[in-house]
């Protein structure tokens, strides 16, 4: 049957700023556990969503009891495929993640949607599922019991990261360039987008 998790949590800042922070928050003291991000595969469509699919290597430290029962050689580092949605019409981002190795051990599948909070347009809603399986004969259950706990610890830990990386954003911020009027005035020096690596499309998930 596998183990579900649901959770819905409410920031406290606008959705281009939560969206912002997203692609800032590694690195970050709570997210030690992450060690690398790449991107593999962006690309802005014709409608003006941002498809993205980046590649997450992070440490997979094993329980005590799973330590006697597999492998020393076993990998340690868990790689992580993650795609994301920017739709800024409707003001969502969603994700969906999954683990690339280690597959007969546990598969972790992680969707999330941050969405303008209607009510509260300078709030975020951020809803978050997983599904944690395992088809290890006889150990099934308290591997997916282990990786529902960590999944858990490792959650509220990306938020403390997301967090931190909004308060970088909110107080580190250099204020905009003034004429000699005082006026605020636009940089003339834009951010050119980087051209898509030569890389398959990622699938739609949504």
């Amino acid at each position: 049957m596998g183990r579900y998790f649901h959770s819905e949590v409410h920031i406290h800042s606008p959705w281009a700023q939560v969206v912002a922070a997203f692609w800032q928050r590694y690195p970050n003291p709570y997210s030690t556990h992450v060690l690398t991000e790449d991107v593999l595969y962006r690309e802005l469509t014709p409608n003006n969503h941002l498809l993205s699919r980046r590649l997450l290597t992070k440490t997979n430290r094993l329980p005590g009891w799973a330590e006697r029962v597999f492998p020393a050689h076993v990998a340690r580092a868990v790689y992580v495929l993650e795609d994301s949605i920017v739709d800024p019409q409707t003001n969502t981002l969603i994700t969906k993640t999954w683990n690339l190795n280690h597959n007969k051990l546990m598969v972790v599948v992680e969707r999330c949607l941050f969405e303008e909070d209607r009510g509260r347009p300078s709030w975020t809603r951020l809803k978050r599922e997983a599904w944690i399986s395992s088809a290890v004969y006889g150990l099934g259950r308290p591997i997916q019991e282990f990786g529902l706990a960590r999944f858990k610890s490792n959650q509220a830990k990306a938020m403390r990261g997301l967090e931190l990386a909004l308060t970088r954003m909110q107080t580190e911020a250099p204020p905009p360039p003034t004429n000699h009027h005082g006026n605020q005035e636009e940089s003339p020096e834009k951010q050119k987008p980087l051209p898509p690596k030569a890389t398959p499309k990622p699938n739609p998930f949504v």
